[in-house]
């Protein structure tokens, strides 16, 4: 069996020798080809070609080709990689696809045959560790050695020892207890700083990233299970700061990222776990460190990037986050001292840019984030209700960056967050449910809904503002978030108002629901070109409008009455509840005609339908409230009006509708008029005149008689006017005409 893998082991040595040559007699072979290529080029361009060749400095041998094609194609690719920010990264990972899974299965194997060995007691404890370091070594080695000729393929290789370095530094510090806590902690610093200095060396982010990954993990490591906290930071600060250089000095933003990411969980759990006064100075130490990472390009450049943008917000609202729960836990005040502070850094930045007259980007940004700051600290100062608030105003402030540099990076924040906000604040909703003896308006959860509400009208106003679509054309996207926004306002000043009157009877609470909720849309409907409602949701608001017209009678009226007869409620309520009739009638007056709702013929006869219920249930409710006595006094009372008034008070309402029709000359009210009668006499000869005495069947059929005949007669009228107008119309054509 040894002589087997020999053998296989001095035949892959071969192959790979022999494809070896075949490849670098490839290469030479391109290389002479475009050598030629780029000849020709220079003989279509003597002119640049001699002004390149004869710069100074340079000689035939080193002189650059006017035209060469691997500089084209780079270009092009260069170009792309601009329109598409994963390019490179997918890039990456096809031509380095095989390399990195090949690394990571040589560390396996090597992890196999170590633990193979271990099994058949081959090696002992340290023996299998000093493998484990001089395994690492040959592959750093062998990377260092490709590190010329093949960059990227020798820093995955390098990388992959470094793993080894580190899993052997853990194994003999968990499973053999060869070191200390201490001279683990020590050699994996090392190693840590040995990798800064090499990627810095071959200048290999590739490998830095590595470096990173295993100095941030390292603590992991090496625990213990003891949360020793003020050592674990103290070093992530050393890291920090390192990262900090390599970022100034090499501009790899992915290490600022990455150290961000992994201190932000190490910190979260530390608050988590263990809420002391400590943390808070870890939480400024890590937000100068990741603030002056987010404005390295704006100290070098004067200029934010999407990615420092980014940074800026997160790690102003994370630090803030983190410090303000703290001081709450610990029940330290003021806890508005550090949003504040935050401002004022930020303000300094603003001024600095107003001072120079540039109000750019970078002057939007300063001025945004320092509002939300402000805004943030005077929602804290009110007692709201933390994560809720911080998220909806860090919300708004991603939506007003996106909206005022067009970076889709900020919309794409500002849509995984907004749900969020939401989340949050149904959380904050549910404490309306064991709440007692709030004060009214001034209650952590109403002015925690009072942020959100304030920043979910700025988000509509934001997004109207820049909009680039005409209402028609708005999408689903918008319109749902317009139909959400609106839902997050509506429920939070109606839960706030249940709250307050959750003691009284349920229609008192049902029909100051309804009427708040019809003054709700109303409003909306008001000011609809205002707030830019387009179209469709102007349609549907009037759909619900309606409905809630009709709900409101059937349910209310009917329960305010009885109520009213039991004396749980006074007359005057009733006076409130018929304030709906104002929006309703604006509504119908205005609104309506000038509306796109009328376009849709099933719209008329939704709007006449609640208008029909409308009138006939307050015409009942006054009805009732005028002769009955008491709340058995309602049964025989609804059955009179039943059977005598309401069939007059549908033909009057019929004759209306027809009347409208004919002046207006649409069709539907024709067919609601007559579609009216029909049900009414459906109804008289069906099941009326079989409930009535003999007198009131009498008046019944007279009255309707004569309704009958003077809705007739009224009809025939108009229709004989509008004939004669036609007519007329028609003969003063003729005349002009032959006057001409």
């Amino acid at each position: 069996m040894t002589y087997a893998i020999i053998f296989i082991a001095v035949l892959a040595i071969c192959i790979f020798n022999n494809y070896n040559e075949r490849i670098r007699r490839l290469e030479r072979e391109i290389a002479e080809l475009n050598r030629k290529i780029n000849e020709g080029s220079l003989r279509k361009h003597p002119g640049i070609a001699e002004e390149t060749v004869d710069s100074p400095g340079q000689t035939e041998e080193h002189a650059i080709p006017a035209f060469p094609v691997s500089e084209m194609l780079e270009d092009k690719s260069q170009r792309k990689q601009g329109k598409d920010r994963l390019a490179p990264v997918f890039e990456f990972l096809k031509q380095n696809a095989l390399t990195i899974v090949g690394i990571f299965t040589l560390v396996l194997g090597i992890g196999y045959f170590v633990k193979y060995a271990i099994d058949k007691n081959w090696i002992g404890e340290t023996p299998r560790v000093g493998i484990g370091f001089l395994a690492g070594a040959i592959i750093m080695g062998t990377g260092h050695f490709l590190r010329k000729n093949y960059a990227a393929f020798a820093s995955i290789i390098t990388g992959g020892g470094i793993a080894v370095l580190y899993f052997t530094v853990t194994i003999a510090f968990r499973e053999y207890h060869l070191f200390s806590q201490t001279a683990a902690f020590a050699v994996t610093c090392v190693i840590t700083l040995l990798c800064i200095s090499l990627s810095y060396f071959y200048n290999s982010e590739i490998l830095n990233i590595f470096s990173l990954f295993g100095g941030l993990l390292a603590p992991l490591m090496i625990s213990s299970g003891e949360s020793n906290y003020l050592f674990l930071f103290t070093y992530l600060t050393v890291l920090n700061l390192g990262m900090l250089a390599i970022v100034f000095l090499k501009n790899w933003k992915s290490a600022g990222w990455i150290s961000f990411v992994v201190t932000g969980i190490y910190l979260a759990n530390w608050t988590a776990e263990k809420t002391e006064m400590l943390s808070v100075y870890f939480y400024i130490i890590t937000y100068i460190i990741f603030y002056l990472f987010a404005l390295q390009n704006y100290f070098k450049k004067n200029l934010l990037l999407s990615y420092d943008i980014l940074m800026l917000v997160l790690i102003n609202f994370t630090g803030i986050t983190g410090l303000v729960y703290t001081f709450k836990t610990l029940q330290y005040e003021p806890v508005i001292i550090f949003p504040l502070i935050f401002a004022l850094v930020n303000l300094s930045l603003l001024y600095r840019e107003y001072s120079k007259r540039k109000l750019g980007i970078n002057y939007s940004v300063f001025a945004g984030i320092t509002v939300s700051l402000f805004t943030v600290a005077v929602a804290l100062q009110f007692k709201t209700h933390l994560m809720t608030s911080v998220w909806a105003v860090e919300a708004t402030l991603l939506l007003f960056i996106w909206k005022k540099t067009g970076l889709n990076i900020f919309k794409r924040c500002f849509y995984i967050l907004f749900p969020l906000v939401i989340i949050a604040q149904l959380v904050t909703w549910t404490e309306y449910i064991d709440a007692k003896d709030l004060p009214v308006v001034f209650n952590p959860i109403f002015l925690t809904s009072a942020v959100t509400v304030i920043t979910t009208f700025a988000n509509l106003i934001l997004l109207r503002k820049w909009s680039d679509n005409a209402d028609e054309n708005s999408s689903f996207s918008e319109n749902l978030f317009t139909v959400v926004s609106y839902g997050v306002i509506y429920v939070a000043i109606l839960l706030e108002i249940i709250n307050h009157i959750s003691a009284r009877p349920w229609i008192f609470i049902f029909s100051i629901a309804m009427l708040y909720s019809i003054y709700f849309i109303f409003i909306i409907l008001l000011f609809r070109k205002k707030l830019e409602i387009n179209r469709i949701l102007e349609v549907a608001l009037l759909y619900v409008f309606f409905a809630l017209i009709i709900l409101n009678t059937l349910i209310s009226g009917s329960g305010i009455v009885s109520h009213y007869l039991l004396k749980k409620l006074p007359f005057v309520f009733y006076i409130i509840y018929l304030f709906y009739w104002i929006p309703f009638i604006v509504m119908s007056a205005s609104i309506l005609p000038g509306s796109g709702f009328l376009k849709i013929r099933f719209s008329h006869w939704w709007a006449s339908l609640a208008f029909i219920t409308a009138v006939s249930g307050e015409l009942y409710d006054i009805y009732i409230m005028s002769n009955a006595h008491a709340v058995p006094d309602i049964a025989p009372l609804t059955k009179h009006f039943s059977l005598l008034y309401l069939p007059i008070i549908w033909a009057v309402l019929a004759s209306l509708f027809l009347y409208k029709g004919l002046k207006s000359e649409t069709a539907e009210y024709n067919k609601i008029g007559f579609a009216l009668i029909a049900v009414m006499i459906f109804k008289l000869y069906v099941y009326d005149v079989w409930k009535m005495d003999n007198v009131s069947r009498i008046i019944a059929f007279i009255i309707l008689g004569i309704i009958l005949l003077l809705s007739s007669f009224l009809f025939q009228r108009v229709k004989r006017i509008i004939r004669n107008m036609v007519e007329n119309k028609e003969e003063n054509t003729d005349s002009e005409n032959a006057t001409n």
